[in-house]
């Protein structure tokens, strides 16, 4: 799954952001910004790590606290503007499905994000289920924001991205929640270490294990 960016300024940076999950034919209302419709949450067959679909109405949490091996990051979940992301996030989160995974993707050059949330490591995984975007067209990824990343329109899954300094990027990712400052700057501290191989796209050079989302 990686963040496919439609007006980045490379090449390497332009297929940053896509994501593994399937087209989600379901057409909810949620991608119009229509908060009073239900969750849906299309089955896909292809879990990365098997869990329950999330429920139609779900409740998401407002904070979570996502310990890793290079410290907690505090999150703060928009629900109001992206209830059902937040719920997929939350239940996903309740089920263990973060649990021990791998942050695949550092980019440091163009955009500025760690992407995270496929449990194979490979940028590849999803849950087995897709759901719509929840966009209004004005998003924008000041450092500390919280997105989903995706393969298209309305093809979220699992996974999704930090970011740790201002990034320009489309209003095509649901913005779901921010990072509290000391969170923000434990990913920053992560980017400052480049990545593995030493361009501006690619794995951590510092393995970066989420233990835990709770």
């Amino acid at each position: 799954m990686r963040i496919s960016a439609v007006l980045l300024l490379t090449a390497v940076t332009a297929s940053l952001l896509s994501g593994c999950g399937q087209d989600d034919a379901s057409g909810s209302d949620r991608a119009s910004g229509n908060a009073s419709a239900a969750c849906t949450y299309t089955a896909t067959g292809d879990a990365a790590r098997k869990v329950d679909l999330p429920p139609g109405d779900p409740a998401p949490a407002r904070s979570l606290t996502m310990t890793t091996n290079r410290g907690p990051i505090g999150l703060t979940l928009d629900d109001a503007a992206a209830p059902c992301t937040a719920g997929s996030f939350t239940s996903l989160a309740r089920q263990g499905y973060f649990d021990d995974t791998k942050c695949h993707r550092l980019t440091t050059q163009g955009i500025f994000v760690l992407q995270c949330g496929d449990p194979t490591g490979t940028g590849s995984g999803g849950p087995g289920y897709s759901f719509d975007d929840e966009l209004t067209g004005q998003e924008t990824y000041p450092a500390g924001t919280l997105a989903m990343a995706n393969a298209g329109p309305n093809t979220n899954g699992s996974q999704f991205f930090l970011v740790y300094a201002d990034t320009a990027l489309p209003p095509a990712y649901t913005v779901f929640g921010k990072l509290d400052p000391a969170g923000t700057k434990v990913v920053l501290d992560i980017a400052k270490k480049g990545t593995a191989d030493g361009s501006g796209d690619g794995a951590p050079k510092q393995d970066v294990v989420i233990t835990s989302v709770k």
